[in-house]
């Protein structure tokens, strides 16, 4: 309990103390429905979760998850040992299960920012880690590190770029999370700069991004160089910076799921870059070892253990894990040295995070969550994510800037004034939804009305038909349209089209008036057989709580930068299609994105 004490001391006293029961217990993790009292101190649980949508309760303000985590320590301090437990929660984008909390654009769009300023991701790190902080939450499963490779894959919008070395640019999320680790710190060693920072986790550990045809949790057929060369590259960054922890991929590699891969797990990633953080699972990962998945537990916590995995994120099966593990570390399937190892990391992480000194979370951030300085920056992230992928017809002028004293605009599309599709998944609930209720923040049609100047006139409607559009007399139509919320598995893709009615209100009106169509989506969508009939073309991505960021371009109070962090396909069947392929005929290549200048005009 000594502070000034060197930390390996630290650690390895209080190992010394631990009963086996004690050291299975800290490799636990547990979700937070199932967290009782009577669970975490008799089976001296480690670390709980939330799960996607988790909350103490709807609407939960920031006092009722700091009381919710206090009680839990409190129960973790009372045991024996009284080690504290490490909550986890899922920040992907912002702190994003939380009421009220700022919700960033999604990795996607960061990654079509690289132009503007390599900083604002670290900047976005800060903030989101004091949000986290602020509901007494020290650990976040965040950032995701995947190259995308394919967008038919439900998590492409998680992923920074398809560029290995843009992803590796933007582990600088990390020493905004974490703080900057000190210049003469040994490399792998996990770093956490006090108390306005959280521990952090690089995932999905290797290759989620390159499965066969996109699909979630698959299996990534590469050559142990292209593997290095593409989805290795960030890592060897993230543990450069000090990340914390590290999260395996569902996903396998060559047919060796990657929840059971000693060699990539403990060989590579902790004995050749010298990690000295530690290793968690996915949700169930280790479960999904077997074929059809739970069929030989006992095999699984095995074979999970034996790769290298320090802390399961069981989240349910807790009383099975420690029997089983419990079992094989009596009969010597699993040495204690490999127990041992799991116990140290997780401490190592611990006592990093200064949990020791300070196991309880107070109110004294609660003002930061959702404030008006990180809405700002939200909305400067926005506007520096936006693509503008045309503008104006062939021998047309420019439609872009739009002018703010039109007489009279047509607003329309299925997306135009639903907070929930412009936020996407993992917002709020695992899935994201549909709505303008789910949190506070703007819509696109709340963020034109206020862009405008008074005596232009907004008519908005979903779907307008052509009497309507006619009638409506408007000098220009705004059209956002795009695809629905989704997360993971839920969000792979084989066509990729946009869905209806987006498409028959992009044709009906573009047919009509002159139009600009603002894209909300996670990926590049079929869109080539429509460019023709478009005046101005923007990809919007996923932008989250502060459409403004998207007017702020729309109108000219700054210019569009943002160049496409992605290939933009003709055809699905040209997929997978990443820069540098040998036959490479993109709709729009990789770094493109027209630009603009502020106009003063208005």
């Amino acid at each position: 309990m000594d502070p000034k004490q060197p930390l390996n001391v630290r650690i390895n006293d209080l190992l010394g103390r631990m009963t086996l029961a004690e050291k299975l217990g800290q490799m636990s993790q547990i979700e937070r429905a199932i967290a009782k009292p009577h669970v975490l101190k008799n089976f001296f649980i480690g670390s709980v979760l939330s799960g996607g949508g988790s909350v103490p309760s709807s609407r939960a303000s920031v006092a009722v998850w700091v009381s919710m985590v206090n009680e839990m320590q409190k129960v973790a301090l009372s045991t024996r040992l009284g080690i504290p437990i490490l909550y986890g929660i899922d920040a992907v984008h912002g702190h994003n299960t939380v009421y009220n909390a700022t919700i960033f654009p999604h990795n996607i769009g960061l990654g079509a920012t690289r132009q503007v300023d390599p900083e604002l991701v670290k900047r976005i790190g800060v903030a989101t880690a004091i949000e986290v902080r602020a509901t007494g939450i020290p650990y976040i499963f965040a950032p995701c590190l995947a190259v995308c490779r394919d967008p038919r894959w439900g998590r492409c919008y998680e992923s920074y770029s398809e560029d290995p070395k843009l992803v590796q640019a933007m582990t600088a999320i990390i020493s905004g999370l974490q703080g900057d680790i000190p210049v003469n710190s040994p490399k792998g060693v996990p770093f956490v700069g006090g108390w306005k920072h959280v521990a952090a986790c690089a995932k999905h550990y290797v290759g989620d991004g390159g499965t066969y045809k996109g699909i979630n949790g698959n299996n990534t057929v590469i050559n142990f160089k292209g593997l290095l060369n593409i989805h290795m590259l960030p890592y060897l960054s993230a543990v450069n910076k000090g990340v914390s922890t590290v999260m395996v991929s569902f996903s396998s590699w060559n047919g060796v799921k990657m929840h059971a891969n000693h060699y990539l797990i403990t060989d590579f990633l902790k004995n050749k870059l010298n990690f000295k953080g530690f290793v968690i699972s996915d949700w169930t990962g280790i479960d999904q070892i077997t074929n059809p998945p739970s069929i030989n537990y006992s095999y699984s916590v095995q074979t999970g253990i034996h790769a290298g995995i320090d802390m399961i994120m069981l989240p349910y099966e807790y009383k099975d894990f420690i029997k089983d593990l419990t079992y094989q570390v009596y009969n010597k399937i699993i040495p204690m040295s490999r127990i041992d190892d799991a116990v140290k990391r997780i401490l190592r992480v611990k006592f990093t995070l200064g949990l020791f000194e300070k196991p309880f979370a107070d109110l004294s951030f609660s003002d930061q969550v959702g404030n008006k300085e990180h809405r700002e920056l939200a909305r400067e992230a926005v506007r520096k994510s936006l693509v503008l992928l045309k503008n104006g017809k062939p021998g047309e002028m420019a439609l872009l800037p739009l002018p703010k004293n039109a007489d009279r605009i047509l607003v329309a599309g299925s997306h135009a004034h639903n907070l929930g599709y412009q936020c996407g998944g993992w917002t709020i609930t695992w899935q994201g939804k549909s709505g303008n209720t789910l949190t506070t923040g703007n819509t696109i049609l709340d963020a034109i009305k206020s862009a405008v100047k008074p005596t232009t006139k907004i008519i908005y409607s979903k779907n307008p038909k052509t009497p309507f559009i006619n009638k409506s007399k408007a000098s220009f139509a705004i059209i956002v349209i795009g695809e629905y919320p989704y997360a993971e598995v839920f969000g792979d893709n084989m066509n990729l089209t946009i869905p209806e009615p987006g498409l028959s209100t992009m044709k009906n009106v573009c047919n009509n008036i002159k139009c600009v169509v603002v894209i909300i989506s996670g990926r590049p969508l079929v869109i080539e057989p429509y460019v023709h009939m478009i005046d101005a073309l923007v990809a919007a991505w996923l932008p989250g709580t502060e459409a403004q960021g998207v007017t702020d371009v729309l109108f000219g109070d700054f210019g569009f930068s943002a160049k496409l962090s992605r290939t933009w396909f003709k055809s699905v069947d040209q997929l997978p299609l990443n820069v540098g392929d040998a036959h490479y005929e993109p709709l729009f290549p990789f770094g493109f994105g027209l630009t603009t200048h502020p106009s003063h005009s208005h």
